[in-house]
């Protein structure tokens, strides 16, 4: 499983003052907690306005990097932010996101196959959220047409099919399935991704939905989610159903993790 941390996010209320404050380490605490929890990538977004984030995507870059070299994402929907975010980047990130609203395709798409990135690509438009996987399957028809012609290969592209919440509507989690189903079906090569928690949004007891998602949608062929990786019980959940499906050689990566304290336990 890719693991994306999602914590340093311009969204939330302490990283929001962090960021207008300058209180880098305030930063890179965060930064370094997930890299201790075993992420393969920090999402970075500022959240600030348009103006702002440019200048505020590079200083979160740069203050990552003083205290880590694991692989960025640049997260935000303005290219500018992007772009300053690339060129202050000392390896090659993943880019969040690409989708199918007009403007996403005009200013974050030719960013990405310039540069080549890793990318999450949405599966909703200017219309919105499709309510039918036939709907998001011809937006991912449709944006994997020009990934493609821009030469951008089908295994650097996380899918997100967009998980709805159960609270609003209880088939969420069975839709959600099946579009990640289907999109493997037509397009093997490309990793299915997601925020594992939106499934439980208003629901009391919500780590324990999280949970239950984590393992079927890992049956149905996630392979790449935006978590807290902080999260000891749905990080051990994500490990366990990966040597469950067979998809841990030599269940390699529990044993690591487990070794390394992530999962925790009594040693033997």
């Amino acid at each position: 499983m890719i693991i994306i941390g999602e914590k340093i996010n311009g969204t939330r209320k302490k990283v929001k003052e962090a960021i207008a404050a300058k209180d880098a380490d305030f930063i890179k605490d965060l930064a370094l907690k997930q890299v201790k929890a075993g992420v393969d990538f920090l999402d970075v977004n500022a959240g600030t306005a348009p103006e702002k984030e440019p200048d505020d995507m590079v200083w979160l870059v740069n203050t990552v990097q003083e205290v880590t070299d694991a692989a960025l994402c640049l997260d935000s929907a303005n290219p500018e932010a992007l772009k300053a975010g690339i060129k202050a980047v000392n390896k090659k990130p993943m880019i969040n996101s690409l989708s199918g609203e007009k403007v996403r395709v005009d200013g974050v798409l030719p960013l990405a196959l310039e540069h080549q990135t890793e990318l999450i690509v949405l599966l909703c438009d200017d219309d919105g959220i499709p309510s039918t996987v036939e709907k998001r399957m011809e937006i991912m028809d449709r944006l994997i047409a020009m990934t493609r012609e821009g030469g951008l290969p089908d295994n650097k592209l996380h899918i997100d099919p967009l998980v709805g919440t159960v609270s609003t509507d209880i088939k969420s989690g069975v839709l959600a399935f099946d579009a990640m189903k289907k999109i493997l079906e037509k397009y093997p090569d490309v990793h299915i991704t997601g925020g594992l928690s939106n499934i439980s949004f208003g629901m009391p007891a919500r780590s324990i939905i999280n949970q239950a998602f984590a393992v079927l949608a890992i049956a149905a062929g996630m392979d790449s989610a935006i978590v807290d990786p902080e999260n000891v019980e749905l990080r051990s959940i994500i490990y366990a159903a990966d040597v469950v499906l067979g998809r841990d050689r030599f269940c390699m990566n529990f044993t690591k993790a487990f070794r390394s304290g992530i999962i925790p336990g009594k040693k033997a």
